[in-house]
């Protein structure tokens, strides 16, 4: 009895220990540096209409039955196919995107690069050796050949978006970080210094470099660990030059504030849409694919690059499902889709860039 009392404190003490300096779990953030935001009540991020993922008894033992049903199209049967060694240098006053599987993309507008939502680990996990693997196994380039990034911009903390190891290869190639609140307390811990971190409220905006960067609303929420449940905001973002209007929308269910964002910043001349990792079940938090292309419509988008696909697996579709879906809804709203390979730059606006169906080539 004295050996199993002795044997589960070790373990309740082991994991407060991993929990607590185990770095890719990341830093909480004080109540006093998130308390004054408007969308923090009661000790967390609230979303702006009631959003809840379905967690009755009935609806966890359909998770369990499909988590553990084999599902042979969740991910490839065969190596997808990357532009290996991309260029990443274009000419100004061009805008370039170039995908990167997921939600990572490089934007490069009045001649400033600007990484989005840079996860280019192995696994969206703290531990990299566990969790699903990326599908295309190597990345397109090796981060150490990444040319000087001028900003990075992260919608929230979520681990296929923020990653540990990625933010260390990126820390001496960034000149400046922009997050939405509480999320700069991660970087800080991973010894970003506070100077090159800025923090944006939702509908704040701030003019840096010639580009006018807006924080917007998202449906969605946030944590890396057990005790930080909402504890950080989540965003979309609005980039704004001379030469394009870019909309990226992070992770986000479908709601009322697309509409609002198109009202104010729109039109813009792409938007980089959530489509993938849905399920009914929690569909307030992670859209559709045709509620993407309805939201790229509500924000007055112009081209649609669907994005949060092509990389990992973590809902229960066949892999191949959001894009094939999101074109399909494209196509019957007239709306253009850009489907460019992981690692393919294409030029924003361009009526001579052609997208194929990359995804039915083995």
């Amino acid at each position: 009895m004295l050996i199993s009392i002795f044997s589960l404190t070790a373990l309740i003490v082991i994991a407060f220990l991993i929990i607590r300096f185990y770095p890719s779990f990341g830093e909480k953030p004080s109540l006093e540096r998130v308390q004054s935001s408007p969308q923090h009540s009661k000790g967390s991020f609230k979303n702006s209409i009631p959003t809840s993922m379905d967690t009755s008894f009935s609806t966890s033992l359909t998770m369990i039955r499909d988590l553990v049903k084999r599902n042979a199209n969740r991910k490839p049967k065969y190596d997808i196919p990357i532009v290996t060694y991309p260029s990443l240098d274009h000419p100004y006053p061009v805008t370039n995107v170039t995908w990167f599987g997921h939600s990572a993309s490089l934007i490069e507008i009045d001649g400033k690069r600007l990484l989005l939502d840079p996860m280019f680990g192995r696994a969206p996990s703290p531990f990299p050796w566990m969790g699903g693997k990326r599908f295309s196994k190597d990345l397109p380039f090796q981060l150490e050949q990444l040319p000087s990034i001028d900003a990075v911009i992260f919608s929230h903390d979520h681990y296929d978006h923020l990653d540990y190891g990625t933010i260390q290869k990126l820390r001496g190639k960034v000149n400046q970080f922009f997050v939405p609140i509480g999320v700069g307390s991660h970087l800080e811990r991973w010894g970003i210094h506070s100077e090159h971190i800025i923090e944006l409220d939702w509908w704040d905006e701030i003019e840096w470099s010639g580009l006018t960067l807006a924080c917007t609303p998202a449906r969605h929420f946030s944590g890396r660990s057990l005790h930080d449940r909402n504890a950080t905001l989540w965003c979309s973002w609005c980039i704004i030059g001379n030469s394009s209007r870019i909309f990226f929308s992070g992770d986000s269910g479908y709601g009322p504030h697309f509409k609002e964002i198109g009202s104010v910043y729109g039109p813009f001349d792409l938007s980089l849409m959530e489509c993938g990792q849905y399920d009914t079940r929690w569909a307030p938090i992670h859209m559709l694919p045709e509620e993407t292309v309805q939201a790229h419509i509500d924000v007055k988008g112009k081209q649609l690059l669907p994005i949060h696909w092509g990389a990992f697996t973590l809902s229960f579709h066949e892999w191949t499902d959001p894009i094939k879906r999101v074109t399909k809804s494209g196509a019957e709203q007239g709306v253009p889709v850009v489907t460019p390979r992981i690692g393919e730059t294409f030029p924003v606006g361009s009526d001579s860039y052609q997208s194929f169906e990359w995804w039915e080539t083995p």
